[in-house]
């Protein structure tokens, strides 16, 4: 009789469990359903509606557009005496505005609206993906090309290497597309599977709406991805980059024209030092994220989840900040190639003003 009243305690107390309402998952519990052992779907979702990324995209979109459009207009109706670098600059501000284009969609969905479809936000992902990297190797290419044009101007090597400017601006733009469609296409596949793609290249087991722009990124879990964004995406760009900006800083203050005082040399590294700081800003902080992402994917918390969302935020400042960083600092040169035209109008006055006011010679590139 016991026996019996135990085991009657027993099932009573296992029907309760039962009859319970499920409760809702903690947040700890949101983030360990992604990551089990045998899946790569990490749940990592930042809040839907944050007003610091509606305020930061809006500020990007908005003088991101206007910049680049001024600057593309001015590529496009000087396409007669357009120089080698003008070739990527211009491809730069297109990957730019592709870029921008994306942010109205994103700045809806922080606004705390209802998400689009999850296949437009995983176009965009992708859109944002492409011209992100697009715009780092054409920012590398910016820098090679200066550095090429002013450490070898006598070489037929780097003139006739110069020349494939147009080839070189195709390739990047194969290699970044080529790259990036393998990602989406691995989410849709995924997502087809049982899981739910992100926006960013994330996934996870929430609604689309939620999932959207807040998912992080699937490819962050993934050693080879990882790998290759860090060195060939990244890390190799980063290093042309300062490699090039040594080796023109230092042509330049050697220079006879620098000693002379015939070019600013002291502006010239500002404009390369500025140039090298809004790469690393924009860019190094987003990298960096990927990396603890990918260290920390099966503890995956809600802090490294917020960061890896401002990291991409302030990877898209970029598209705002080249205008202001390489365009309208050419200014110079467009100057100068003004200036030669009007003395082959008339070559009188030209010679006598040269005597009389020899001009600041600008670096031209």
């Amino acid at each position: 009789m016991e026996s019996i009243t135990r085991y009657y305690h027993i099932a009573l107390k296992y029907k309760g469990l039962s009859d319970r309402s499920p409760a809702e998952p903690s947040e700890q519990a949101r983030f360990s359903m992604g990551n089990s052992s045998n899946s790569t779907i990490h749940s990592c979702t930042s809040p839907h509606k944050n007003l610091v990324f509606v305020g930061v995209y809006s500020l990007v979109f908005a003088l991101g557009l206007s910049l680049n459009l001024i600057a593309l207009l001015v590529f496009i109706r000087r396409t007669k005496i357009r120089s080698h670098t003008m070739v990527y600059m211009t491809n730069l501000a297109v990957a730019d505005l592709l870029l921008v284009s994306t942010l109205p969609v994103r700045v809806h969905y922080h606004m705390g609206f209802s998400g689009p479809s999850q296949n437009l936000c995983e176009i965009l992902g992708l859109v944002l993906l492409v011209n992100m990297y697009g715009s780092i190797f054409l920012l590398t290419c910016i820098s090679v090309d200066r550095c090429m044009a002013v450490c070898f101007p006598m070489s037929s090597f780097v003139k006739e290497g110069r020349k494939k400017a147009p080839l070189i601006c195709l390739g990047v733009w194969m290699l970044t597309v080529g790259a990036s469609l393998p990602i989406y296409l691995g989410k849709k596949q995924t997502r087809n599977g049982g899981g739910d793609g992100g926006g960013d290249g994330g996934g996870g087991n929430g609604s689309e709406s939620s999932q959207c722009f807040g998912a992080t990124p699937v490819y962050a879990t993934q050693a080879v991805a990882v790998a290759s964004t860090l060195t060939v995406g990244f890390g190799i760009p980063l290093a042309t980059m300062l490699l090039c900006s040594s080796f023109l800083i230092r042509t330049i203050s050697r220079s006879t024209m620098a000693q002379m005082g015939l070019i600013d040399s002291r502006k010239i590294r500002r404009m390369i030092g500025a140039s090298l700081l809004i790469f690393l800003v924009c860019f190094l902080p987003y990298h960096a994220t990927l990396v603890l992402l990918y260290v920390h994917a099966q503890s995956m918390d809600m802090s490294l989840c917020d960061a890896f969302h401002y990291s991409l935020m302030l990877a898209c400042l970029n598209a705002m900040l080249d205008p202001i960083a390489y365009y309208f600092t050419t200014e110079t040169f467009r100057n100068k190639v003004e200036m030669e035209t009007v003395r082959r109008m008339w070559p009188s006055q030209g010679q006598n003003s040269e005597k009389n006011h020899p001009s600041q010679a600008p670096l031209n590139t």
